[in-house]
């Protein structure tokens, strides 16, 4: 039971982190290689709030997205002079410093050796101490930033980061001022994306560099791919396709010299055939023309 539970909420955990990403990447077309930074943000802050000055979940939750928000916001200002390929290649070199911030700052995040000690979540008086509660309290955080991410796509805010990223030069036309927009998707994917960085460090209860690498960034677009790039749905099928095809494959019975290996390639080959029969993702969006996209108010 446990053990599925832990599944579980590591699903809903990259669900949050695929939706906070699609907000950025899906509606407003900046694809970008940071995301697992702006996690590691949410994961370091709290750890580091909690563990050197017993600061509470509740304290810690506001600042690491606060703190992410103004490291997105300059992210932004540096990547957003940039477009396409040039824009992916930023925010790769983004993320490549945010590791190594957390890889060598020894004095704030101990580097390599990590963060450990990371107390459990106490909420008035409730203290989150197994995997049934966690799963509870991590469930409502993904229907919450569902909701909220949700609202944001519906208002007239988040038509205009679909019609930006369709057709930009027609959105600017319309008198729209797109690169604010950009500004405000890429700060507030920033800030969804602490909140699961505060709860996984908080769940696994020690942190360190190796959970904010490229290769998490990359695996996290991944799921926004695989599931439909405006499609918020489709994200939680896909992070639970992805999380759970590599723990079914633990039991499939293989030689132990060749087994790690052997699930490496069925899990890479099965990746390519999902995306072969899935090219638009599990649950795609029909095109929005341009007559629908985008009317002058």
């Amino acid at each position: 039971m446990d053990y599925i539970l832990h599944i579980s909420i590591m699903v809903l955990l990259y669900v949050m982190l695929s939706q906070s990403l699609m907000l950025t990447a899906g509606y407003s077309g900046l694809i970008s290689l940071a995301h697992a930074g702006f996690y590691g943000i949410g994961a370091y802050v709290t750890a580091i709030l909690s563990v050197k000055c017993g600061f509470p979940f509740l304290a810690t939750l506001p600042l690491a997205m606060i703190l992410s928000g103004i490291v997105a916001f300059f992210v932004s200002l540096i990547a957003l002079r940039t477009v396409d390929d040039y824009f992916i290649i930023i925010t790769l070199g983004i993320q490549v410093v945010a590791f190594s911030f957390m890889n060598n700052w020894m004095d704030l995040t101990n580097g390599p050796l990590g963060i450990s000690g990371i107390p459990e979540i106490s909420i008035l008086g409730f203290i989150i101490n197994n995997n049934i509660s966690f799963f509870i309290l991590t469930f409502l955080f993904a229907g919450i930033v569902y909701l909220i991410i949700r609202n944001i796509i519906s208002s007239p805010f988040g038509r205009i980061l679909i019609a930006l990223s369709e057709d930009e030069i027609f959105t600017k036309s319309l008198g729209k001022n797109v690169y604010k927009a950009k500004i405000a998707s890429f700060v507030m994917g920033g800030m969804f994306a602490a909140i699961p960085g505060v709860l996984y460090a908080h769940y696994i209860s020690y942190i360190d560099p190796t959970s904010f690498t490229i290769d998490e960034s990359i695996f996290i677009l991944s799921i926004v791919i695989i599931g439909g790039m405006r499609n918020l749905w489709g994200s939680g099928i896909a992070a639970a396709v992805l999380i759970i095809l590599p723990e079914i494959l633990r039991f499939v019975g293989m030689p132990n010299n060749i087994a790690a290996n052997m699930r490496q390639i069925i899990y890479g080959l099965a990746l390519v055939i999902i995306m072969f029969k899935y090219s638009k993702g599990f649950v795609s969006k029909p095109y929005i023309g341009r007559e629908s996209r985008l009317t002058p108010e």
